[in-house]
């Protein structure tokens, strides 16, 4: 329909783009790469600073926006191509194949307890910390719950057999299972278009003197996440190898305001997420000794102050110096820094070091920019058309942006941002609406 809009992205901001457009009577596509819509969010513990539960304020959003009558929900799929009509556009959607017919799963989880690699895979929600089947749901929220199979983990799909019998469509009496299935795509023709695709955590991997991906207690925050989360693979136990970190310590500004990566940005959030997990660690291991090394402390939002405060006073430690190398000396790592207060080098033991990286833009990103001719600036985010008076339009008429797609943002700021790009998007679907009403 050409009077409906394109949300390009399933996290917090496109389903709040969504809603909000949705709710104003207008049709919407939401496009989502992954088989579940929830983004990164759908990853976090808890938010700062009031600590609430992550899940508790996204999974009634992800419902809503699944059973709302105004939108579409596409997932599992990606944007091949947009042209750019007379105000109108023509997307063309890859929807990729499950495996598994969602009108008939129940999202039991037969199959997946009965997939020949339970516990084998990678989970990439968990960051790398646990394992799953071939056949999965991403958590146990998921929206839709219906079960994906991986097509470059599966047996079957990689060699054509999976013994003697096909465990997993053996298992599910449903009769879901349809190895059968292809690639499918869809034509829209839409009159607005909100991009919001999110981000990537930095790879701290090209930090290779921090020790990342060297040693298996150097973690990144996102895996940190996963390890407090009461849903992931520890029921929110802070464990690694079934051990309780005495000594923990947080490092920041891991590929943000960096010369050597060429991300000279800040990403905003880094410093209160760093605040919310040395909180998390003390709450949970109670003379756990945490140390944080920082360059700057900013603590900018509504109630970010106080909660830093609060981490202070309940014994963490703050240490002024960027980190020059992690190594490990006895068995136990070693932090090297300085100490820019004292102007002395320092060397902090440590059980756990976590990597607190910055934000990044995901590769779909650069490639909507191709498709849709939208400025990126040089950090690679989005670019508005004025980053003062238009922060979610874009030079493209009709194209708007929410939330980290157009730069670093916490929570509440790409909400606000997404409601800001909805609103955008309604004026220009009205303004199309009167035309033809005229006409």
């Amino acid at each position: 329909m050409p009077n409906s809009a394109l949300v390009i992205g399933g996290g917090i901001a496109g389903i709040q783009t969504a809603l909000d457009i949705a709710d104003a009577g207008f049709h919407v596509y939401l496009v989502e790469k992954e088989p579940s819509v929830g983004g990164r969010m759908a990853q976090l513990d808890k938010t700062f600073p009031t600590l609430d539960c992550s899940a508790c304020i996204l999974t009634p959003k992800m419902v809503d926006v699944a059973r709302h009558p105004n939108i579409e929900l596409i997932t599992y799929s990606q944007v091949c191509n947009i042209t750019n009509g007379t105000g109108n556009f023509h997307a063309t959607i890859k929807k990729k194949p499950r495996y598994v017919d969602i009108s008939k799963c129940t999202g039991c989880g037969s199959c997946a307890e009965a997939c020949r690699l339970k516990g084998r895979i990678t989970d990439a929600f968990n960051a790398g910390m646990g394992k799953r089947s071939a056949i999965y749901v991403p958590f146990p929220q998921a929206v839709p719950l219906k079960y994906t199979i991986d097509p470059a983990q599966c047996v079957y799909l990689t060699r054509g057999v999976c013994g003697k019998t096909l465990l997993c469509q053996n298992a599910c009496k449903a009769n879901a299972i349809d190895f059968s299935q292809k690639e499918e795509f869809v034509e829209l023709d839409v009159g607005a278009i909100v991009v919001a695709t999110g981000f990537d955590p930095f790879d701290a991997t090209l930090k290779p003197e921090l020790g990342y991906g060297i040693y298996p207690n150097v973690i990144t925050s996102l895996q940190f996440e996963r390890l407090s989360s009461a849903a992931g693979p520890t029921a929110g136990k802070i464990l690694l190898n079934g051990v309780e970190p005495r000594e923990v310590v947080f490092v920041q500004c891991v590929g943000s305001r960096d010369v050597t990566t060429g991300n000279l940005y800040c990403s905003r959030v880094c410093c209160m997420i760093t605040a919310k997990h040395a909180h998390l660690v003390k709450d949970k291991i109670h003379d756990a000794r945490v140390t944080i090394f920082y360059a700057d402390i900013r603590a900018f939002g509504k109630g970010f102050e106080e909660f830093y405060d609060r981490v202070r006073a309940e014994g963490v430690q703050y240490r002024r110096g960027y980190v020059s190398e992690i190594y490990k000396r006895d068995g136990k790592l070693v932090v090297r820094s300085e100490d820019t207060l004292i102007g002395a080098p320092i060397e902090t033991p440590a059980d756990l070091v976590v990597l607190s990286v910055g934000l990044v833009p995901r590769p779909e990103t650069h490639a909507l920019a191709q498709i849709l001719n939208l400025a990126q600036s040089s950090d690679g985010f989005l670019a508005e058309a004025h980053p003062t008076m238009l922060p979610v339009d874009t030079k493209v008429n009709g194209v708007y942006i929410a939330g980290v797609a157009q730069g670093p943002k916490d929570i509440p700021d790409a909400v606000a941002h997404a409601k800001a790009a909805a609103s955008a998007a309604i004026v220009k679907l009205r303004s199309r609406q009167s035309t033809v009403n005229s006409e």
